[in-house]
């Protein structure tokens, strides 16, 4: 049994990741979000202990974490000072920091389990984003900066821990039809960043669960450290 800690669970390509493993063999998963599984605030420095005390509690061990809970909020440079370092602080402590502490909760978990000789090893995944390489909006130098702090996460754990069976990946998508997205590309004139994804649509977050949950369940250990984008072609590299 894989026992798997899924966050941002509640709606969109979380909720879509929860469809997949919950229909998965020999998977028990425990989600996390105000609508499904444990509650917990990122905005709240408690919120990713409290989370990972809840989840370890009820599952004995886990085997996986996919850290997907994010924000993705406007933060124009002409705001007040004090509100815009706020807003920039909000969206890392949610998107970076909150992710970075699951992370580490979880290698000292396998590292301790090692130790006692049981189950050696984990996998992490981190749903980052295109942003992450091609970079975003004015109003949203926070995000992108947010996720390429993961990515560059996820490397520096795939490198680590390798030999400790501790495996990382990420997974990068594009504009994806969430209703985040879709408010996005309403404000922002849809047709226009329709034009600059070649496949001519965006995302559906069953393509990006998918892909998720090949790497937290299936992928080759020698894949660990990879990036996976789900963008249509509108960011190659």
């Amino acid at each position: 049994m894989t026992n798997i800690l899924l966050t941002g669970s509640s709606r969109g390509i979380g909720a879509a990741i929860a469809q997949v493993l919950s229909a998965s063999d020999g998977v028990r998963l425990i989600g996390h979000g105000t609508a499904s599984g444990i509650p917990a605030d990122f905005a709240d420095p408690a919120g990713p202990r409290q989370l990972w005390d809840k989840a370890l509690a009820e599952l004995g061990t886990i085997d996986v974490v996919i850290n997907n809970a994010g924000v993705f909020e406007d933060n124009p440079i002409d705001r007040p000072d004090d509100e815009w370092v706020a807003d920039w602080e909000r969206t890392m402590r949610i998107n970076l920091t909150a992710s970075a502490e699951l992370c580490r909760f979880a290698v000292r978990h396998w590292q301790e389990r090692g130790a006692k000789g049981e189950k050696a090893g984990g996998r992490i995944v981190n749903v980052a984003s295109r942003a992450a390489y091609r970079g975003d909006s004015p109003s949203h130098w926070h995000y992108a900066a947010s996720k390429a702090g993961m990515v560059a996460m996820t490397k520096s754990i795939a490198r680590g821990y390798a030999a400790q069976g501790i495996l990382a990946f990420a997974v990068c998508p594009g504009f994806t039809m969430t209703g985040m997205a879709e408010e996005y590309l309403a404000s922002r004139g849809g047709d226009k960043l329709l034009a600059d994804i070649p496949l001519g649509r965006v995302a559906d977050p069953g393509e990006v669960a998918n892909a998720v949950v090949y790497l937290a369940t299936s992928a080759p250990p020698s894949m660990t450290g990879a990036v996976i984008d789900v963008n249509g072609a509108s960011y190659v590299r």
